[in-house]
């Protein structure tokens, strides 16, 4: 009699998003975080906003890292790599998108949080 390893079956892709849509949605309706998009993806969830500000109260509320894209027709990505508060099953990486306008007033925090 032989003995073969039995691999435990992949993740189930659609258990994982949802998952991570219910963490981030709870953390968003926990801390007032203003998320006019969200798209929840297996390995992290976007999240969509229209105004530097907002982005600024997410990194108040949750630390993390700006980040911000090249510059492109006058304008740039910034992205807040953040997570969930911890919580059983490990945090859930957030990315919170905002474009921003060359020349646009941004708050000096949010500026100075900024890494290229």
């Amino acid at each position: 009699m032989s003995v073969q390893p039995i691999e435990p079956p992949p993740p189930d892709i659609y258990a994982v998003t949802s998952d991570n849509r219910l963490a981030v949605q709870t953390t968003i309706d926990g801390f007032g975080l203003p998320a006019p998009t969200v798209v929840a993806r297996p390995e992290a969830v976007h999240v969509t906003l229209a105004d530097p500000d907002d982005l600024a109260f997410w990194m108040y509320t949750l630390g993390g890292t700006v980040r911000r894209g090249i510059e492109m027709y006058g304008a740039s990505l910034w992205t807040l790599h953040t997570e969930t508060p911890a919580r059983p099953g490990g945090a859930v990486r957030i990315l919170v998108h905002v474009p921003v306008v060359s020349g646009e007033d941004v708050l000096t925090e949010l500026r100075s949080a900024v890494s290229l």
